[in-house]
Parts: structure tokens; C-alpha cells; sequence
């Protein structure tokens, strides 16, 4: 019942499901086939599908050479924090392991084989995937060698300290997302697929990981108190609880709130930055690579403002809404629509008892100058009621392979990788 509500109220999600289940995926998600690649380039694709399939999607739609260099980055990263990630592993042998991690690309028969994480396979095989670093062009290893040894060094001053300030946050998202940002986007210029600015500008391939990573944080807030882990900033919590954990304490919800309000505040200050980067692009796989998970995100922190369900349990967007998103978010255009649609839903919902509003208010402002259509938004959607009616037989004989297709989805949204 509560699914045929969700798509009468939004029957653009019934008709982006099934364009998506008819073929439209290939459009944004293309993947690459096996038998093209050596045995090793086979095997790190493997691994990349294993660790993470919502980022092996997306990886597999890059065009040439950029496509095996991300993958192999994706991979070296993930073996960096699954040594970041193991608390079995004592401090004394990871901060050297951290520190030292890039040096490790160069070592053909290094390997860790102690690590009881999920994701152990990428240390126990890292021979395969460092013979790929090194088959790389140069260009390439330096980016990735560089943004290893920056992020490892990153994490060893983090592992023993909690974020307090705001700046802290900000460096702490610096370390474990800016620099993956800052590395992708070397990576897009080195391909020649960008042009060089768009790997130079550090400042705004930083703040395209900081907005990710900020949404992150700020929706699994709950997720990360039952496991032991704090993200969020000292500086901002204090001022509504003694203890972070509190916030989640019925008796606290309202000033709970407040505090998730301020926090997505100052996430919004990122988006004119994120817009200024993705107007520089001019490849297709680039543009879509980059321009999914930031709507995925505008979406997910309108979903958020102003929620109490961010204390209680798990704040997703519709499958649908993500399809949705995924098949529109391919031009500047589009994407500068979408931004507007959900900072305009945010705006609506600001309480004018909200300590924040103000800030809230100006920051949305300031998106809107940027986002602000060129003529009266309309509904990018009208079906007729036949049309409609059709849809949704066919939605319903589909129900079961679009469940399928919908997990797919569901894990591209809640992806979280660092």
C-alpha cells in the first residue's frame, strides 16, 4: 500500500523505473566486458564489483584508459582504508602502515594477509593490484601515489582524535573525501578528457568531496552511534547536547534537530562550488561520473532537513526518485534544475524558530542565484490519465524484476565509501 501511494504521488519515478528496467541503465552505466581485459585488469574489475558495486557501475561508464586508472585508484584507496577500518590491527603497526601505504605500490610482492575486514581480499591480493598501478601510464601512478600518501598520512592523524571544530570537520573530510575528489579530477585532466584547469582548481575538486562526505555523515549519524563512531563536530553539538549521543534521546529530539539543521547549513555552503565544477566539464562519462552522486545528495539532505527520523532510523530517498535523478542528471542544465528543486524544498521547510534559518536562508540564496532556471520552472513530467494507467499495469507486472534492478539503485544511493 504504502509503494502504490509513493507512486501516485510521483509517477515520474514509475515511468523512470521502467525506462531504466528497459534499457535506459546502459545510457549512464554501460559496463565494460571481461574478455576484453588481461587477467589481472579481470581480476581488480572483480575485486572493484565485490567491494563495491555501486561504485564499479559508474567506474565502468568512463571512457578509455581514465576507466581502468579510476578503477585501480578506487581499489588502492579501498585497501588503504580497510587498513584504516581494522581494529585488530594494533597502532603501532598501522600508523607506519598508513604513512607508508604508497611506497607499497611500488613493492611488486607486498601483501598484508592478518586483516579480518570484510574487504581483506584487496591486502591479501595487492600484488595483482600494484602490477596494475605500475602498468598505468606515468602520468597516472604519480596521481595516485601522490593521493595515497597524502590520505594515509591523513587518517594516522586521525585515528586517536575526535572532530571537534568545524575546521577540524572540514579537515577531517579533506583527508578521507576532498583528496579523492582532488585526485579524480587530476586523473580526468591527465586523460586529456578535461581540460587542465579542472585538475588544478584543488579548492573546488575538494569541496566536491566535502559535500559528499558531509552528507554522509550527517544522514548515518544514527548508524554510526550504534557502532561506536563520531562524526560529527564538537564545536556544533555542544551547543544542543552534553554528549552526542544524547541527541538521539526522545526528550531531545527538538534541539536534535536544530543541531542536524545547522550541520546541513553549512554542508549547503559547498553546492556553488560543486556547480562551478560541474559546468567545467565537456566529456559525457566524466560529467554523469561526477554529476550522480552530487543530485544523489542534494536529494538526500532536502530528505533530511529538518527530519526527526534521522535520530530514529534510516532517511532514503524513493528508488524511484534515485532513478530518477541517475537518468535526468547528464547536462549542467539538468543538473542545475535539480539543485534548485531541492534547495526549494529545503527553503519550505525552514521553522522560523530554527537558530539556523537565517544562514539557512542566505546559503540558499546564494544556490538559487546559481541554479535559478532561465525561465518559470515547470514539471519536467505530464502524463495523461491513460498513460498513467498504462504505466502502472506495467509497473505492476514488473514489480518483481524491477525489485531487482531497485537494489542496484538502493546501493548506488546509500554508497558511503570514503
Amino acid at each position: 500500500m504504502e509503494l502504490v501511494r509513493q507512486w501516485l504521488g510521483h509517477p515520474e519515478d514509475i515511468y523512470n523505473l521502467l525506462r531504466f528496467k528497459m534499457g535506459g541503465y546502459r545510457a549512464v552505466m554501460p559496463r565494460v566486458d571481461p574478455d576484453s581485459l588481461g587477467c589481472g585488469l579481470r581480476t581488480c574489475y572483480r575485486y572493484l564489483n565485490q567491494t563495491s558495486r555501486s561504485f564499479a557501475a559508474v567506474i565502468q561508464a568512463l571512457d578509455g584508459e581514465l576507466r581502468h586508472a579510476v578503477c585501480i585508484f578506487y581499489l588502492v584507496l579501498r585497501a588503504l582504508d580497510t587498513v584504516e577500518d581494522d581494529m585488530t590491527i594494533s597502532l603501532d603497526v598501522k600508523v607506519p602502515m598508513l604513512h607508508e601505504f604508497h611506497s607499497y605500490l611500488y613493492q611488486p610482492e607486498w601483501k598484508y594477509m592478518e586483516s579480518k575486514e570484510k574487504d581483506r581480499q584487496v591486502l591479501e591480493d595487492f600484488p595483482t593490484i600494484s602490477m596494475e598501478f605500475r602498468n598505468l601510464s606515468k602520468v597516472y601512478q604519480d596521481v595516485i601515489s601522490d593521493i595515497c600518501h597524502k590520505m594515509g598520512v591523513g587518517m594516522a592523524e586521525f585515528l586517536e582524535k575526535k572532530v571537534d571544530s568545524q575546521h577540524e570537520w572540514d579537515k577531517y573530510c579533506h583527508y578521507v573525501a576532498g583528496l579523492v575528489g582532488i585526485g579524480l579530477s587530476r586523473l580526468f585532466s591527465a586523460s586529456e578528457l578535461e581540460d587542465p584547469i579542472v585538475g588544478q582548481d584543488t579548492e573546488l575538486a575538494n569541496s566536491m568531496g566535502l559535500f559528499l562526505q558531509k552528507t554522509n555523515i550527517i544522514r548515518d549519524y544514527l548508524e554510526d552511534q550504534l557502532e561506536g563512531r563520531e562524526f560529527w563536530p564538537k564545536e556544533v553539538w555542544s551547543r544542543y547536547a552534553k554528549k552526542l549521543s544524547d541527541l538521539a534521546k526522545p526528550e531531545n529530539i527538538d534541539m536534535a534537530v536544530q543541531c542536524l539543521n545547522e550541520l546541513i547549513t553549512n554542508a549547503l555552503h559547498h553546492v556553488p562550488d560543486v556547480l562551478t565544477y560541474l559546468s567545467r566539464l565537456k566529456n559525457q562519462s566524466v560529467f554523469n561520473f561526477c554529476a550522480i552522486p552530487q543530485v544523489m545528495a542534494i536529494a538526500t539532505l532536502a530528505a533530511c532537513y529538518n527530519n526527526k527520523q534521522v535520530f530514529r532510523g534510516v532517511v532514503k530517498i524513493r528508488k524511484g526518485q534515485a532513478v530518477t535523478l541517475m537518468m535526468d542528471a547528464t547536462n549542467i542544465q539538468a543538473v542545475k534544475a535539480i539543485i534548485y528543486q531541492y534547495v526549494e524544498e529545503i527553503y519550505q521547510k525552514i521553522p522560523s524558530t530554527d537558530p539556523s534559518s537565517n544562514k539557512t536562508q542566505q546559503v540558499i540564496a546564494s544556490i538559487r542565484a546559481m541554479s535559478l532556471p532561465s525561465s518559470p520552472m515547470t514539471s519536467r513530467h505530464h502524463y495523461s490519465p491513460i498513460y498513467l494507467s498504462c504505466a502502472m499495469l506495467l509497473a505492476a507486472l514488473s514489480w518483481q524484476y524491477l525489485s531487482t534492478i531497485s537494489k542496484a539503485t538502493e546501493e548506488y544511493v546509500q554508497a558511503g565509501e570514503n
